[in-house]
């Protein structure tokens, strides 16, 4: 079982259409935590507990910055927090994104849909750390649900991808593909047709995914995010995942 940790809320921002910001403070976490972990928060008042991905993490401050969406009750209620008050969390949860593998010098590229975005984020931070040069796909709905473009712009080749067109380019993250060039693997973690889209079109590719599906105790027990792999088996991705060789799952 995971270690339980009362976390102190230190800012709450709104930073585009129905995604927030959270800033939390607990040492411990910060210092524990890699690329594609997640928190398992609980809210008062619903029986489950809701996985939130973490974006950043600052060992010096002691800080772990989540992203979520209001999708429903639970993380609108978490959303109404105000600095000053702890928030109940298992984690960090799962198995990260392994780096050791990457190069210094190598090329990197990151895609990203969505409440996707903020693992890729944080992995991007610590890969900025390695000498890697990274190339940045992030996809949204509309312009009005855009976030940290300018804050991948600073360590990427960044590409913003809207569905509608109303920013950035139009479409989905695998239209501008042809645009990336030559990379040596990729990352990447988004909805299920987008993680099926991105696979398929760089099956030559040595890549890592991340899914972000909806789970249910969060701590492998339950079995309600089993997925099958290319050998005949299945694993949780809760506590197997969430992060994957593109190779080994079947999406």
């Amino acid at each position: 079982m995971k270690k339980r940790h009362e976390m102190k809320v230190l800012s709450v921002e709104t930073i585009a259409k129905e995604t927030v910001e959270m800033k939390l403070y607990q040492p411990e976490v910060s210092q524990q935590t890699v690329p594609g972990q997640f928190l398992h928060l609980l809210v008062p008042g619903f029986t489950l507990r809701r996985p939130i991905s973490i974006a950043k993490v600052d060992r010096q401050e002691g800080t772990v910055t989540i992203l979520f969406k209001i999708v429903g009750g639970g993380t609108k209620a978490l959303a109404a927090y105000q600095p000053g008050m702890t928030v109940d969390a298992l984690g960090p949860n799962g198995n990260g994104f392994s780096i050791d593998d990457v190069s210094e010098g190598g090329r990197v590229l990151l895609i990203g849909g969505g409440i996707g975005i903020p693992p890729i984020y944080h992995l991007a931070k610590r890969l900025s750390e390695k000498n890697v040069e990274l190339v940045a796909v992030l996809g949204f709905q509309s312009k009005d649900y855009v976030f940290y473009e300018e804050a991948f712009k600073k360590i990427a080749e960044t590409y913003v991808v809207t569905n509608d067109g109303s920013y950035g380019h139009q479409g989905f993250v695998t239209h501008v593909f042809p645009e990336v060039g030559a990379f040596d693997q990729y990352f990447s973690c988004g909805p299920l047709p987008m993680l099926r889209a991105v696979t398929t079109e760089l099956q030559d590719s040595k890549g890592k995914v991340s899914l972000e599906e909806r789970m249910g105790c969060g701590v492998g027990a339950c079995m309600a995010c089993v997925l099958p792999t290319v050998d005949n088996s299945y694993k949780k991705i809760c506590s197997d995942g969430p992060v994957f060789s593109a190779q080994e799952v079947i999406l």
